[in-house]
């Protein structure tokens, strides 16, 4: 906590809490979700007494950025939204402990010290945002244009996933999803996700099976949804050939496919030899990486995650971008709590060329520090037209979540590692390589 006495909109506290969420055994091509998953909630107070609130990652590496660059935020205005960035650079990181690989947790592409930067700036925009929407009575998709909808639609996230934790791992019930290990499981689960949200739209998280495996798994959706879009994300698993393949064998069915292969070059292999789209959480995460991307033609989708971008008036450029391009906008989902949801919605209600549902790992999430959840009614959620994100922090509900990340026996899930929640069940596992097949 960090504290100043100052007038009108200008900073005067700032609380960081990191908090600890419950997370199902859901798989990917790196592993699987540990137990609980590290979360940042921020608050900004204003000295006349406003608090907004903001959320982005809480692992290590974000709290040591996060807690310098939040006592500089104090004594600034919060309408300096702009100077966020500025304030970034001032604040020192170290490069060198930035590793710049794949990141296991978010499989969110290559690392750099920037996008680490970004991921916190987005927290305390958020926070500054929603502050300064309850100072002037307005949404917040106000602040940022108008909404241009009235509900935003989002895509059920499937994914491979375990009955439950390894033995003797501590970890909350997962509302009764079960296991989805083979096409049936997969189906199931899709049937959950329609009958309580009513999803008409379906993600399928690839890359741990056999791709001949998972082509049966799509199949069997196209079978029980007709017509439903589908999408198929192995995060890069495959080889250039593979992913021709199995975009030759579900080209009738697929809305688009995922980051079938890694990197700009691979992807502009593969959009060259096929008619389905390709989209991209992985090698489009910066501006930087946009000119190659588009020049090549390797992406027709872009999902783009205010987390990483900056926050949610550059996702709202980065939207600008792709239009005068011809490529089309959606948004990435990562194990995130209802704060970042609100603040998703608010800035997808004013892209006017959104036409492809938003990723939805909301539903996974069992736990939340708000007083009220989110809904999803028909797939889609409501834009609210409240002060600032339409959101109110639950005070027990996020000392709960916090007392666990304080907790010495919880210690290890500060951290997000899937590799090494997946060496508790099968402690030979290595991280595959890609492509790994």
């Amino acid at each position: 906590m960090y504290g100043q006495r100052s007038g009108g909109l200008v900073i005067e506290e700032v609380r960081l809490t990191p908090v600890l969420v419950a997370d199902p055994p859901l798989l990917n091509t790196q592993g699987v979700h540990q137990p609980y998953t590290p979360r940042l909630i921020i608050e900004v107070v204003t000295a006349g007494g406003v608090t907004g609130i903001g959320e982005t990652y809480g692992d290590g590496k974000y709290l040591e950025l996060a807690r310098p660059f939040a006592e500089r935020l104090v004594g600034r205005e919060v309408a300096d939204l702009n100077g966020l960035f500025t304030l970034a650079d001032e604040t020192a990181v170290d490069e060198a402990r930035v590793d710049a690989s794949v990141d296991v947790g978010g499989l969110r592409g290559v690392q750099t010290a920037d996008k680490l930067r970004l991921s916190v700036v987005s927290g305390f925009e958020v926070a500054c945002l929603d502050a300064l929407g309850k100072v002037l009575g307005l949404p917040v998709h106000a602040l940022l244009g108008g909404r241009v909808r009235d509900a935003v639609e989002y895509s059920a996230y499937l994914f491979y996933k375990w009955e439950r934790h390894p033995a003797g791992v501590a970890s909350e019930p997962d509302e009764g999803w079960g296991a989805a290990l083979d096409p049936a499981g997969v189906v199931a689960q899709a049937r959950l996700f329609a009958e309580r949200h009513g999803f008409g739209s379906f993600k399928l998280k690839g890359g741990v099976f056999p791709p001949d495996e998972e082509i049966a798994a799509i199949r069997a959706l196209a079978r029980a949804f007709p017509g439903a879009p589908l999408r198929l994300d192995p995060n890069g698993a495959w080889s250039v050939e593979t992913s021709l393949k199995v975009a030759g064998e579900l080209g009738d069915v697929l809305e688009y496919l995922e980051d079938p292969a890694l990197g700009t070059p691979a992807m502009a292999e593969v959009a060259a030899g096929t008619h389905v789209p390709l989209a991209t959480n992985m090698c489009v995460t910066t501006f930087e990486e946009i000119p190659e991307a588009f020049a090549r033609r390797a992406v027709r989708v872009v999902l783009s995650d205010h987390h990483y971008w900056g926050g949610l008036r550059r996702t709202r450029e980065l939207a600008a971008v792709c239009r005068t391009f011809g490529v089309g906008i959606s948004m990435h989902s990562n194990t995130h709590l209802g704060i970042s949801l609100a603040a998703m919605t608010h800035v997808a209600a004013t892209v006017p060329d959104l036409r492809y549902a938003c990723d939805a790992h909301y539903p996974w999430q069992a736990e939340d520090v708000l007083t009220s959840r989110p809904r999803f009614v028909d797939g889609k959620v409501a834009v609210t037209d409240a002060p600032g994100l339409g959101v109110a922090l639950d005070r027990d509900r996020l000392a709960a979540l916090h007392a666990r990340w304080l907790d010495a026996d919880f210690r290890a899930m500060r951290e997000r590692d899937d590799a090494a929640a997946m060496r508790v069940a099968e402690p030979e596992w290595v991280t595959p390589a890609v492509p790994r097949w």
